[in-house]
């Protein structure tokens, strides 16, 4: 369970993806709109057609050794013999603010494929799951839908049958149902890519708005995309996770799709999104503070990147907000095969956080977000 937020929030992950683009329009980076709609339509062909290796999520907050049993997640305790947090599995639901946002649910487990049906099951509104969702989370698939299979190939291709009640959504919602679908399934089991079918057919393209749909999807596709962006040629998109609160006041995250020029090395451009912050508007909050600066990123031979930061405001490294540092981990983590995060913060290696966790050591990233309560 996370703590309520404090002063700085969040924990982003980042995967980024290497699609040439051609965007149109304004206010990308702005404050004016954070309003979530599909890309252009040539933006669309492309992120949605682009084929290849994206980072997933996975790997836990843990130490380096096995003698150390101190970890950087929130509530709970971690060594490298077992998780605290039990067999759990994470979907992406409707929030509150109207994005998609990693949820981990305790969901019934199995060898063979109903567990994966059951992960897209949790997707649908008023379903079978729909006690399981916490209080300000919807699924974003029409009810009544059902899974009628899940088979993955050796290509960690998943194709997933449904039956034809699927087809009764909202046309506004298209894209966003597409993306549910396809970060839920490739954060698990090693699924790359989803291919999708209804009653017996497979969908070249989504029934209601055309959704291109010949080829699988993947998570090049994005998440959480701003309706309007600025004129990029040749861009690149990097998505983040930014922080903000539950109806409760628990904090969660929640990975937006941002664009970036292309030529940029993917963990600085990354992490100097991480810095800049999400957009105004969108319910979503800062995970760094305004004085915050990148001085450099090391990807060492040993399987751990080094991240060098200043902030005058925490000139000591001591009592760094928890949400501040994990964010960083989780960025890196995600774009980097899950890589080791060593952080330095204005030249000391000798860093804790306000849970009093000890950043001396590289630490890994959490595997499972956001396990908010009931």
């Amino acid at each position: 369970m996370m703590k309520p937020m404090q002063q700085i929030r969040g924990i982003s992950a980042v995967c980024l993806l290497a699609v040439p683009l051609a965007l149109s329009g304004c206010g990308l980076f702005g404050s004016e709109s954070a309003s979530i709609d599909a890309p252009p339509p040539e933006v669309e062909a492309q992120m949605l057609q682009t084929s290849g290796d994206t980072t997933l999520d996975s790997g836990v907050f843990g130490p380096v050794t096995q003698d150390d049993t101190q970890t950087a997640v929130k509530g709970s305790t971690k060594t490298s013999q077992g998780n605290a947090s039990g067999d759990r599995t994470t979907v992406f639901l409707e929030d509150g603010n109207g994005l998609l946002a990693p949820v981990s649910l305790s969901l019934s487990k199995s060898k063979d494929s109903t567990a994966l049906k059951n992960s897209l099951m949790a997707l649908v509104s008023k379903g079978e799951y729909a006690s399981s969702v916490p209080a300000g989370f919807q699924g974003i698939l029409p009810a009544g839908t059902e899974v009628k299979s899940v088979t993955v190939d050796k290509s960690n291709l998943a194709v997933v049958e449904f039956n034809s009640e699927f087809n009764n959504y909202d046309p506004l919602e298209e894209r966003k149902i597409l993306e549910a679908i396809t970060w839920t399934l490739t954060g698990q089991d090693n699924i790359k890519s989803v291919q999708l079918w209804v009653d017996g057919k497979k969908l070249t393209e989504m029934p209601l708005q055309s959704t291109p749909l010949d080829r699988p999807l993947s998570r090049t596709m994005g998440i959480n995309l701003p309706k309007q962006g600025p004129l990029l040629m040749n861009s690149s998109a990097v998505t983040v996770y930014f922080s903000t609160t539950s109806p409760d006041g628990i904090q969660y995250y929640v990975p937006v799709t941002r664009f970036v020029p292309a030529g940029q090395e993917q963990l600085t451009a990354a992490l100097n999104e991480l810095i800049a912050g999400p957009e105004s508007g969108n319910g979503l909050e800062m995970v760094m503070t305004q004085g915050t600066i990148l001085e450099s990123v090391d990807a060492g031979q040993n399987g751990v990147v080094t991240v060098s930061l200043t902030d005058d405001m925490f000139a000591d490294g001591k009592g760094v907000p928890a949400e501040m540092l994990e964010s960083v981990v989780l960025t890196v983590a995600q774009n980097s095969d899950d890589a080791l995060v060593q952080i330095r913060l204005n030249g000391k290696e000798s860093i804790t956080d306000t849970d009093n966790v000890d950043y001396s050591k590289p630490v890994s990233a959490p595997e499972y977000l956001n396990e908010l309560p009931l």
